[in-house]
């Protein structure tokens, strides 16, 4: 069973693996992780294998749910052996044909790599993101095997996960129905395991927008989660954020989050 899993957004595959020298197939080299939870390939699944030939050459291998939309979403599972079995989406009408959610079982475990759109307070954009998460808390709940979701959940839980909380209240991302939600889910048995391994402290960000000197200031979010249930969620050890060391150097707004399980 895998050790390490690591989650990004990578805000565009074609763009994070295009940037030479300081680009995401760099990480990809170096990285220790056996699995790796990809969101916002943007891309088809054709132009998601170009875009990772070099590291599917070298053996990995994908799991992908493509876009629904030209340019939006896309999610997908990086592995080192190849899983039993593969299933894109959880069984939404509305839902499974958008390139939102993949699940991948290797052996006793069941990993899977989600991506929660924006939102936008008092829009129909969030009404179909609480639709999104309500039918997938559902999916979540029904687990019975060890279970660890990955992803770009586009909700800060508590202020210690935003930089500037007091900013947010109103927004979208820190909404008192987004939160509620992912404290139904910790009641529902999941551990937040990233949060678990660094109690009690602002952070760590994982996302900084591109605008102004967020990044340099560490004025972030952490909105990409590990949610594990089961015996694995009692196994997490070590949880780092993988924040480049300078502007200069991101391939994505968002950072890899890598937990190592025993």
């Amino acid at each position: 069973m895998a050790s390490i899993i690591s989650s990004v957004n990578v805000n565009g595959i074609r763009a994070a693996t295009g940037k030479t020298g300081k680009g995401m197939l760099e990480w990809l080299v170096v990285t220790e992780a056996d699995i790796i939870c990809l969101q916002e390939t943007r891309a088809t699944d054709e132009q998601t294998r170009k875009a990772l030939a070099p590291v599917l050459d070298a053996g990995w291998f994908l799991a992908h749910a493509e876009p629904g939309a030209k340019g939006r979403a896309g999610v997908g599972i990086l592995s080192r052996r190849a899983p039993s079995r593969v299933r894109i989406g959880f069984g939404s009408t509305e839902f499974d044909g958008a390139g939102r959610y993949v699940e991948a079982d290797f052996d006793d475990l069941t990993v899977a790599s989600v991506y929660v759109h924006t939102g936008e307070a008092d829009t129909p954009m969030q009404d179909e993101k609480y639709r999104f998460l309500g039918e997938l808390g559902a999916h979540m709940k029904a687990q019975t095997r060890d279970f660890v979701i990955c992803g770009d959940w586009n909700v800060a839980h508590t202020e210690l996960d935003i930089k500037n909380w007091k900013g947010n209240v109103k927004n979208a991302g820190f909404l008192p129905g987004e939160r509620a939600w992912i404290d139904e889910m910790l009641a529902a048995g999941y551990v937040d395991v990233v949060r678990q391994l660094h109690p009690g402290v602002p952070g760590p960000y994982s996302w900084w927008s591109y605008r102004g000197r967020a990044f340099d200031n560490d004025a972030g979010w952490r909105i990409d989660y590990h949610l594990a249930r089961g015996a694995i969620a009692g196994r997490a050890k070590q949880a780092v954020v993988e924040r480049a060391p300078e502007y200069a150097l991101r391939w994505s707004d968002h950072a890899p989050v890598t937990v190592q399980y025993r």
